[in-house]
């Protein structure tokens, strides 16, 4: 088999690859012989069609499918031989195809980059650090008692925090405008899910009582013919329903896990949970910055095909967070609106690969272990999902993934200037785009 490679342009190669004849008319002749056992055709009894006219009916495309077979089998070999790295599939063209005559054919694919790793020293880490005190423990309680809240009519005028139920239809220049009316809307007084003083020009109103409120859209809202324009609402209030908070009782206790209503062993297990809420989100935050450092000390060329994948993977990930059961193309949706992260994406996961490969980083089985058993206690039989995990080697090498993940922060860590910043418990566990 003859081989040679052109670089093309960047990381782009066009491999043409010969195939002796013989190797395509002999793999052709085995099918049509195999083809002239089962082929039926009028006036021939089954298994007795000559071959000539087998050849003549089936001829090409049986040799069609040989030479998708032949080409592929004969690029593995010649990516193998001349040392290669495919990202992606190739693209295939035979540009000799005569039977009798050797066969030749280009590929043209990308290959993977040589990642150059930067020095690891560069990574700047800035790591949250936060006591849980007995005031956060009790802002939680507070927290979970918000969850578990239920709402009670009232007669009174509603307050901020109140819910209401209203009618509501708004005027710009006298006339309604689309979206600005509905009807039984249920609204958490002080919520922000309304515009600016809308919600502020409830309070005070009573059950069955009509008002007209005045209020400015937002310059930054949606609709082009509603930013910043005055406009009128006409207010009908339903009903005003006030939250109810439940005790911190027996029974509020017993809905997370602790059955005796001991309120210490309560505050124990919150405090617990609030400390493991801590631990995530500080590795989280910090594993973030570790990305984003060796994201920003690498620059290279990217596989097209790379970055592709990766859009698609993220296309299908937004189809499933809001696509529901709708019957939805996801390829309809920009590339562009993904590119940017599919390419930081693609771009670590070649640094990460190259630091593993550099450094013979491999599963820690005791974390993986550790991790296994960490998800295995959410649920009702631990054990079982434990020996599924194990038996599951698909599963098992998705867990190995994200344990390498983290086994690359550590090693990270060891070189990275990191700085300890003290901050509050609730700081410390904000997503780091919500800090201040």
């Amino acid at each position: 088999m003859q081989v040679s490679v052109e670089t093309t342009s960047g990381l782009e190669r066009r491999l043409t690859v010969g195939v002796p004849a013989e190797k395509v008319d002999s793999a052709v002749d085995t099918k049509l012989r195999e083809a002239q056992k089962s082929v039926r055709l009028n006036g021939f009894r089954p298994g007795k069609v000559p071959m000539r006219e087998v050849k003549r009916r089936f001829g090409d495309a049986v040799r069609n499918e040989v030479l998708a077979d032949v080409m592929r089998e004969s690029f593995i070999e010649a990516v193998e031989q001349e040392s290669l790295q495919p990202a992606g599939m190739p693209g295939f063209e035979a540009t000799k195809n005569e039977a009798g005559q050797d066969l030749e054919f280009v590929a043209t694919f990308e290959v993977y980059p040589d990642v150059e790793l930067a020095p690891l020293d560069s990574v700047e880490v800035e790591k949250p650090v936060a006591e849980i005190s007995d005031a956060d423990v009790e802002q939680m309680i507070e927290t979970l008692r918000e969850q578990r809240s239920e709402y009670e009519a009232v007669e009174r005028a509603a307050q901020t925090g109140d819910r209401v139920n209203i009618d509501f239809k708004g005027l710009k220049d006298g006339e309604a405008f689309e979206g600005g009316s509905a009807e039984g809307q249920n609204l958490e007084l002080g919520s922000g899910q309304m515009i600016p003083g809308f919600e502020d020009g409830i309070v005070g109103m009573k059950p069955g009582e009509e008002k007209d409120i005045e209020v400015t859209f937002p310059e930054d809202y949606q609709s082009e013919e509603l930013k910043g324009q005055a406009v009128v609402f006409q207010i009908k209030v339903n009903s005003v329903e006030a939250k109810q908070l439940p005790e911190v009782d027996a029974e509020f206790m017993k809905a997370f896990g602790v059955e005796d209503g001991d309120l210490e062993q309560f505050k124990e297990e919150v405090r617990k949970n609030m400390e493991r809420e801590l631990k995530n989100a500080v590795s989280g935050k910090v594993k973030e910055q570790v990305m984003d450092g060796l994201a920003q000390a690498h620059d290279f060329d990217l596989p097209e095909a790379l970055v592709k994948q990766e859009i698609d993977r993220m296309r299908q990930q937004m189809m499933q967070q809001f696509g529901g059961g709708q019957q939805f193309d996801a390829s309809m949706l920009p590339e562009e609106l993904f590119r940017e992260q599919a390419q930081r994406s693609a771009r670590l996961g070649l640094v990460v690969r190259a630091i593993l490969e550099k450094h013979e980083i491999k599963p820690d089985a005791d974390r993986v272990k550790a991790r296994v058993e960490e998800i295995a206690s959410q649920y009702e039989q631990p054990e079982e999902l434990v020996n599924w995990v194990y038996s599951n080697p698909q599963q098992l090498q998705q867990i190995e993934g994200a344990v390498l993940e983290d086994q690359v922060v550590d090693f990270v860590l060891e070189s990275a200037k990191v700085e300890e910043k003290s901050m509050s418990y609730q700081d410390a566990v904000k997503p780091r785009d919500q800090q201040g």
